[in-house]
């Protein structure tokens, strides 16, 4: 299995930016509960280091959840990192649809880093998806790195749109480990609210399991009702 790599980081730092920031989501296709999104801040400093503890980090979706959870402590705890998450709640989701309230999260979660940059004449590079670094900025610039084809509409800061970032830029796949994580523990902790539902196993995604107890119990206050299997039970 090829493992993310670092060397777009170390690229734009080499570039001179002060910071690279990676953001992914979590939840987009669960019928329940909410979508999360963790965006990293990482320094300089941080990958001019080895990093043994972070061995066969990769994107969350490939790795088994005592893996997620081992990976999570050790990012938690690193000095070069910070990191903030941003969620955004069923009722919302059925309001604006799914992809723009990750995207409404994803801002949320970058601008809590409190990294800001007053955009002036932003050129586009041409390479694809690459917004380049802004002419003017009054503090310290950071380049966001996100999960997808598409930048976020809104956030003034440079971006790299990379197609399944999350497999391949490590700065990615750890946004998506502490998402994962974040996101699993509060449905482990709805699940004893709704024990109905076997939250705790599935999460809220569309299994088997969860479809049978919609079935059988109906829904309730956390799914998402403009989700086709649950639009079907209304």
């Amino acid at each position: 299995m090829r493992l993310p790599h670092k060397t777009l980081e170390k690229k734009l730092f080499a570039d001179g930016y002060r910071h690279v920031i990676g953001i992914d989501e979590v939840g987009m296709a669960c019928l329940a509960g909410p979508v999360y999104v963790c965006a990293v801040l990482f320094t300089k400093e941080f990958f001019e280091k080895p990093h043994k503890n972070l061995i066969g980090l990769r994107d969350s979706k490939q790795l088994l959840p005592h893996q997620r959870e081992k990976f999570y402590a050790e990012l938690i705890k690193e000095e070069g990192i910070k990191y903030q998450l941003a969620s955004c709640n069923p009722k919302t989701i059925d309001k604006i649809n799914i992809y723009q309230a990750a995207r409404l999260t994803m801002r949320r979660a970058v601008n809590k880093l409190g990294v800001r940059c007053q955009v002036s004449g932003v050129r586009k590079s041409k390479q694809k998806n690459f917004y380049l670094k802004p002419v003017t900025c009054n503090l310290k610039p950071a380049v966001v790195l996100v999960d997808g084809k598409t930048p976020i509409n809104g956030l003034n800061l440079p971006q790299m749109a990379i197609v399944k970032g999350d497999r391949k830029i490590f700065a990615i796949a750890c946004a998506s480990i502490i998402a994962k994580v974040t996101r699993d523990r509060v449905m482990s902790h709805l699940a004893k609210r709704y024990p109905q539902y076997g939250l705790e196993k599935h999460k809220g995604y569309p299994t088997k399991l969860h479809k049978a107890m919609l079935i059988q119990h109906g829904i309730c206050e956390i799914h998402r009702k403009s989700f086709a299997p649950i639009t079907k039970l209304l």
